[in-house]
């Protein structure tokens, strides 16, 4: 496993029935506890300037695949630290060959965390007091599709 939130492996279209339906990406939690799925906030998915919500995203962990709808009520699913996360979008066609620029933030709350401050998350925003230690940042990669 890459030490980037966004790892480079796994990048890809979706291919079924011989057709591109869309891509996927893995991310990694960086945060050594895990966490449970209803601690997640995911945010939304931009790539090459094109947003994706959360509504459009599949989160596949575990094996199962996951609506964010679905992960706010899981509170049984736990995310290792050691697993990475697949995410699927849908986008007929996929995306073309070559370099896309990405940029995704998720967050999660915690039971130490004070309410007031989990209040204001914004996985979209980068916050204005860094804490990497509840997932709380933007992350940005480049990669390739070939």
């Amino acid at each position: 496993m890459e030490r980037e939130v966004i790892q480079s492996v796994g990048f890809r279209n979706i291919v079924e029935n011989g057709e591109v339906i869309g891509f996927q990406l893995k991310l990694r939690l960086p945060y050594y506890r895990g966490v449970f799925l209803s601690q997640l906030r995911p945010g939304t998915l931009t790539v090459d300037g094109e947003n994706f919500t959360k509504e459009q995203i599949t989160w596949c962990l575990q094996g199962e695949e996951y609506t964010a709808e679905e992960m706010a009520e899981d509170f049984k699913t736990h995310w290792n630290p050691t697993e990475t996360a697949v995410l699927k979008v849908k986008k007929h066609g996929g995306l073309t060959q070559g370099y896309h620029d990405l940029k995704y933030g998720f967050c999660f709350t915690s039971s130490y965390m004070p309410p007031v401050m989990q209040a204001a998350l914004d996985p979209d925003k980068e916050s204005f007091v860094f804490m990497p230690e509840f997932g709380h940042h933007v992350n940005e990669r480049r990669l390739i599709i070939v």
